[in-house]
């Protein structure tokens, strides 16, 4: 009679540390892209999908890392054929293998496993007040006449663009609302600020604008200030700096994208 082979494939799920750490990291992304809106924080908006699919990417990658195969051949004169069987087998001492997962390696997942539990806030005062930078303007001109009806809603950059850049001083007269968080200066001043991004959180730029007339909240606060233009110099040079002359500030809630857009 014929001897045929006898398969067994057995997978071996061993932990290891780099299996782990990939699929923390892969978790962390599907939370804040997949599970909520605090990629927003960190991204803009059209990445998205690129965070879920990297996410998905990282705990399969994962998960293959820490499974391994054995091949186990024998003869067995009564099969008419080959067989194959799958064993699952779960290493509870792989973590003990000091010849490929020393255990110091496994401290490596703390910072995925915070990653996820904590993660980081969203750029705030202490990022403003060492990035700042004007609104993306070139040169002064005359801006559109602003929207009828006061208060009138503006970005931090809009209204720094027309404190700093025009000629027509078109928001003279009007009273204007700004939203953003506090940051404190170190003469006593204080400002209402956004980050401006045009990818992401590491291309951040600082939008400021002074507050004269009204008591400082706490540094990071978010408020909005309604108030009219402070006047500081010629449009164009360095005298011009956008400052409001505040009527009320308000506590609000973090919005869930934080950041201006480009």
């Amino acid at each position: 009679m014929t001897t045929r082979p006898r398969v067994r494939l057995r997978l071996h799920l061993r932990l290891r540390p780099q299996g782990v750490l990939l699929i923390l990291c892969g978790a962390a992304l599907l939370r804040i892209a997949l599970f909520s809106e605090l990629y927003l924080r960190y991204v803009k908006e059209g990445l998205r999908p690129y965070l879920v699919v990297s996410g998905v990417a990282l705990i399969a990658l994962g998960l293959v890392g820490m499974f391994r195969r054995d091949h186990d051949h024998d003869h067995d004169h009564n099969e008419a054929e080959a067989e194959y069987e799958y064993e699952y087998e779960y290493d509870a001492h792989a973590g003990h293998d000091h010849t490929r997962n020393p255990r110091i390696a496994w401290l490596l997942t703390a910072p995925a496993l915070a990653l996820l539990l904590f993660p980081p806030p969203a750029l705030g005062s202490y990022s403003a007040a060492r990035e700042e930078a004007r609104a993306a303007a070139q040169g002064t001109g005359t801006f559109p006449e602003l929207p009828a009806g006061d208060p009138v809603p503006l970005t931090l950059g809009a209204f720094a663009s027309r404190a700093e850049w025009d000629t027509g001083a078109s928001m003279k007269g009007r009273t204007v609302r700004l939203t953003g968080f506090v940051t404190r200066d170190g003469d006593g001043t204080w400002s209402v600020a956004r980050l401006l991004v045009t990818c992401c959180a590491a291309d951040a730029q600082a939008l400021k604008v002074e507050i004269r007339g009204a008591d400082a909240p706490a540094a990071d606060a978010w408020v909005t200030v309604t108030g009219t233009w402070h006047p500081t110099g010629k449009p164009g040079s360095d005298a011009a700096r956008p400052v409001l002359d505040a009527a009320s500030v308000k506590r609000v809630a973090a919005p869930s994208d934080p950041y201006e857009k480009r």
